[in-house]
């Protein structure tokens, strides 16, 4: 379970400052679960491959979001690209370290570690010992309070804002108010974590859109069944099996930054600097687009697309020893490191 540790805001910068975090984090998860999903080979696995995409295309959508309420109370949002192996930002995460993993159990358990709720839906045995700090959950409501503190002064209609006529059809909105700021922070905890238990519910798996949140889609894959609603107290059941395939993926080495392609073929260097100038450049463009830049989304949609190309590439490149192959080891190659200007 990731730990956050939250810090009392007093002023309007140190709530930009929270903000800034939420947006570190939800871009942190992003290279682990594209790595899973790059892996698996195609055609196969179309259950869990579905699942994953659909928690890259949220998680993708939750810091659309969180950029847009920093714009709203008058931030510039900042794309910080962590490495590989390494530790969330902020010192977030009670000893978690994320890699990137091909499509795995561990793979998929890591997904469980990042997305757990304070309370999760299930068997005790599931649940991990209780770690200073609180959950990304926990984190997002006490920002609706440190939001909610904030003067009306403070906010700043239609600035900088991402919407869907932009980006993710039917689910960016803008915000430019505390109201459009708890509608985000809502969605965003709920596709992640399920709807959390309180004294007047038991909590479920699903989130307001009565989808499975993204633990229990982890958690699905994993155990390879299928998670169904069922009339007992908790509300759900283990089903059938999901189909999974662990051994179709690519044959792709974990955290590859840390892996020397100076001793490997020339092919192999080239696609894999072809993968970093992709996802540097898809950086760029977010950063652009989160701050106003006209035409910047755009970009950012093309450099995503360049970035899938060159990963598909890599992953059919062998290395030195004929066999393995490298997924993007999501380098950023400018050493601005995509800070708002």
């Amino acid at each position: 379970m990731i730990r956050v540790q939250w810090n009392e805001p007093d002023n309007v910068t140190d709530v930009q400052g929270l903000v800034q975090s939420a947006i570190d984090i939800e871009f942190a998860t992003l290279p682990p679960y594209l790595y899973a999903r790059l892996t698996i080979l195609p055609d196969t696995n179309a259950p869990a491959a579905s699942r994953v995409q659909s928690i890259i295309g949220q998680e993708m959508i939750h810091m659309c979001l969180a950029c847009n309420i920093m714009n709203a109370i008058g931030g510039s949002p900042a794309i910080n690209p962590p490495h590989y192996p390494g530790t969330l930002p902020h010192d977030v995460g009670g000893g978690l370290v994320l890699h990137l993993l091909p499509f795995s159990e561990a793979a998929m358990q890591q997904g469980m570690a990042i997305e757990e709720p304070s309370t999760p839906i299930d068997p005790p045995s599931m649940k991990l010992a209780a770690e200073p700090g609180i959950t990304i959950g926990e984190y997002y409501e006490r920002l609706k309070l440190a939001l909610k503190a904030l003067p009306t002064s403070a906010w700043t209609p239609n600035r900088n804002q991402i919407d869907d006529s932009q980006f993710f059809q039917g689910q960016v909105f803008a915000v430019n108010d505390f109201d459009g700021a708890c509608r985000a922070i809502d969605n965003i905890v709920s596709e992640g974590e399920g709807t959390p238990v309180s004294p007047g519910t038991t909590g479920s798996p699903l989130d307001f859109q009565n989808d499975l949140a993204h633990y229990y889609r982890f958690w699905e894959v994993a155990k390879n069944q299928v998670l169904m609603k069922a009339p007992n107290p908790v509300g759900y059941a283990w089903g059938p099996p999901l189909g999974v395939d662990w051994h179709a993926v690519y044959p792709a080495i974990a955290d590859p930054e840390l892996h020397d392609f100076a001793q490997d073929p020339v092919d192999a260097q080239a696609a894999q600097m072809a993968c970093n100038t992709a996802y540097s450049a898809m950086v760029d463009a977010l950063v652009g687009a989160f701050n106003g830049k006209l035409g910047g989304l755009g970009e950012a949609v093309r450099a995503m697309f360049d970035l899938r190309m060159a990963a598909i590439k890599a992953l059919n490149t062998p290395l030195a020893d004929g066999r393995s192959v490298a997924g993007p080891a999501f380098v950023y190659l400018d050493q601005n490191k995509g800070a708002a200007a």
